[in-house]
């Protein structure tokens, strides 16, 4: 199957893991594959079209960006929850075998409501409030309080960005030693090979795929990884502003005007990967392209067919259906 085109330039597909499986988005849905302990796979397909599709005057630089991180966020909450239901279904089957094989009765148990949008709202109200306080209020902090470097526009930020970056790191290498969570770093590694083949115009097959790289320079990893780097530029030239003017800076001052920037970087980082991706041949994009890359080192892991089969299987869904609601299961005879 070769890659589609859209007004003359190539269809852009990404995607994220999810328990035991992938979610693929292409510029009319969204698409999630879901491998069950069965070996069949759960396919779940909705419509999505980007908001600043649907209202082009938001399709500015900068602020494209940060809409697309919280339309993201709102999609990637929403699959690992399918994802997630999913698992709880197999486990309760679980439970009902072994209950049954010992010749007593299992009682069904109470099933929760689907997330409604105020939960999901919620839940992204407390991972962006979990996220400020790691990687922008303690860093903050640290610096503040561990090095006297406060009234040094760059300097400070420097440190507290080293310590930003730190934090990601050492964040990152600890949930990567977790079992489930390497498992996650696989599908994210099936993930990014599928899409390889598919933006090479390959067939989307298990062996075209295989041999992809599991590191893709328009990955979200890169995406985090660049907002801190960017974050201490924005940030460094916004403190010099307010030393000019206030003569001095304190803490209380930095988080009332630090945070409020947070979708600024964010757009502009946004824009920084696009650029990066669009030009990831050449030796610039390499160079720029490499720090990224590297992190993804740690949220990667090379996958196994079966893994790959399920991110083939979500991404021809995403590329080839029509913009229609499905909910199906394949059966495991029939996946290959």
């Amino acid at each position: 199957m070769n890659q589609k085109k859209t007004n003359n330039q190539p269809l852009q597909v990404g995607g994220q893991a999810v328990i035991e499986g992938v979610m693929m988005r292409s510029p009319h849905c969204v698409v999630t594959a879901v491998r069950r302990k069965n070996g069949s796979i759960t396919l779940k397909q909705e419509e999505n079209i980007p908001f600043t599709v649907k209202n082009p005057s938001w399709n500015v630089p900068v602020v494209r960006g940060f809409i697309t991180l919280v339309e993201m966020m709102s999609i990637g909450i929403r699959t690992l929850n399918f994802s997630a239901d999913i698992a709880m279904e197999d486990a309760e089957e679980d439970e009902r075998n072994k209950t049954e094989a010992k010749g007593k009765v299992y009682k069904e148990k109470k099933k929760s409501k689907g997330s409604t949008a105020l939960g999901m709202a919620m839940t992204l109200l407390v991972a962006f409030g979990i996220a400020l306080l790691l990687f922008f209020v303690t860093p903050l902090f640290a610096a503040t309080a561990l090095f006297d470097v406060e009234q040094n526009a760059l300097g400070f930020n420097l440190v507290s960005g080293g310590f930003r970056i730190a934090i990601l790191l050492g964040y990152l290498y600890i949930i990567s030693r977790l079992k489930d969570v390497q498992r996650l770093f696989q599908y994210h590694g099936a993930e990014h090979k599928a899409v390889f083949a598919f933006e090479k115009g390959l067939d989307l097959t298990i062996e075209n795929s295989r041999t992809q790289s599991r590191f893709h320079p328009r990955c979200g990893t890169s995406f985090v990884l660049q907002v801190a780097l960017i974050a201490i530029l924005c940030f460094a030239m916004l403190d010099w502003l307010l030393i000019l003017a206030l003569g001095e800076i304190t803490f209380f001052i930095r988080i009332a005007t630090h945070i409020p920037l947070i979708p600024l970087v964010a757009g502009v980082s946004y824009e920084g990967l696009k650029l990066t991706a669009r030009h990831s041949g050449s030796a610039t994009g390499r160079v720029l392209a490499a720090p990224g890359l590297w992190l993804q080192r740690i949220t990667t892991r090379e996958p196994d067919d079966s893994q790959i089969e399920v991110a083939l299987m979500a991404l021809r869904a995403a590329v080839n259906k029509d913009s229609e609601k499905i909910e199906e299961t394949i059966p495991a005879e029939a996946v290959a």
